[in-house]
Formats: structure tokens, C-alpha cells, sequence
């Protein structure tokens, strides 16, 4: 865990004292990190079930897993709190997935819903920075089409470029979400990258 970033200073305060027997500790770890935790969520929520479920719901019946498992996270704290909290948030959107999937499938139509900052965000950080003025211009225009782009890529394929390429997590961070090495998160971001490339490309081929 060398390489990713340790918790703050007020966060391993508030471990520390949760760890003591204070439960209020533990309701200002939840509070102080919910705003984060939100928008992983959010960024996170597969599109087929926005209309089913809303990211704020979903952050609570996390934050209630996490408390329930906090006391075995404080004896191991096997990675830093807010790493494990996107952990535990995305074993529940998994969870969920599984359990709404199919009845989404039957009433909702596939479609990328990601909120327009993500794709904006996307945009700007897979595009080479020395395209021309004009080329910037048309970001808005850019960020259209890498929501149609990821909407052909596989939801592994778009989480991998989420964490990388929007939350900028270290390939470290993504192995613990994700439950792999980190040699293997970079393997899987780099395709994703390899394959949304080649979608990008294939549009453009036949806007020509």
C-alpha cells in the first residue's frame, strides 16, 4: 500500500478514536466522507438502474455495511478509510446490479446517463492537449460523442476508465475496489483505453 495516498490527519484521528469505543466517531468518519463517497456513487450507477435507484440511497445502505464492518476494518485497516469506503460502495452497486438487472432490462432502455461533468471531464483528459483551438471549441461537442462511445464499451470497460482517466485513482486504489493487483488494473485500463480509442475512431471514419 506504498503507493497510494494515506488518510489525513483528521481521519486517522477519528480511527483512532473509533477504534477506542467512541461511536460518535464513527458517524463523523461517515459524515465527513459522504460527499466523496456520493459522487463515486453517482459516477458509478449503472444507467440501467438510475430510474430505479438514486445514488444518495444507495451511499446510506453502504454507509450502514460500513459500520457494520468497521470494527474489523480497524483491527486489519488494510487500506486507507476512504479506499475501502468506495470498496464497500461498490460491492453494494455490484449487489444491486445483480438484484435489479433484469427488471431493468425489461422496462428501461439502455442508455449511457453519465452526469455531463464525467463526460466533460473524460473529454478533456483523453484528448491530446495540443489540439488546436478550434478542436477545443467543440469539446461540448466531443463529450456527446464519448457518451455514445461509452455507451458500445462493456461496464467493466467504463468503470476501469472512470477510475483512471476521471477520479484519477493509482492503479493501487483501483486493485482494492476491484479486488485485483494492481498490475492487473492497469492491464484492464489500458484495454478499456485501446477499445474506446477504436470507437472514437470508427465514428469519426463514418462522419467522414
Amino acid at each position: 500500500m506504498a503507493d497510494i495516498e494515506p488518510d489525513s490527519r483528521e481521519t486517522q484521528a477519528l480511527l483512532d478514536q473509533a477504534a477506542g469505543g467512541d461511536g460518535r466517531a464513527c458517524a463523523r468518519l461517515l459524515e465527513r466522507h459522504r460527499p466523496r463517497l456520493l459522487d463515486f456513487v453517482d459516477t458509478h450507477l449503472d444507467p440501467l438502474l438510475r430510474a430505479r435507484l438514486d445514488a444518495s440511497d444507495v451511499v446510506q445502505e453502504a454507509q450502514i455495511e460500513a459500520t457494520r464492518r468497521l470494527p474489523d476494518f480497524l483491527r486489519r485497516r488494510p487500506m486507507p478509510f476512504r479506499v475501502w469506503l468506495r470498496k464497500t460502495a461498490y460491492e453494494q452497486l455490484l449487489m444491486l446490479r445483480r438484484r435489479h438487472i433484469e427488471a431493468a432490462r425489461r422496462s428501461i432502455r439502455r442508455e449511457v446517463q453519465l452526469p455531463d461533468r464525467s463526460s466533460l471531464v473524460l473529454a478533456h483528459n483523453l484528448v491530446d492537449p495540443s489540439a488546436s483551438p478550434s478542436a477545443r471549441l467543440h469539446r461540448e461537442e466531443l463529450a456527446q460523442r464519448m457518451r455514445q462511445a461509452l455507451d458500445r464499451l462493456t461496464q467493466t470497460d467504463r468503470e476501469a476508465l472512470l477510475m483512471r482517466h476521471y477520479e484519477e485513482m493509482s492503479y493501487e486504489e483501483m486493485g482494492c475496489i476491484l479486488g485485483i493487483e494492481p498490475a492487473s488494473a492497469r492491464k484492464r485500463a489500458g484495454r478499456a483505453l485501446v477499445r474506446l480509442h477504436k470507437i472514437l475512431t470508427e465514428m469519426e471514419t463514418k462522419e467522414e
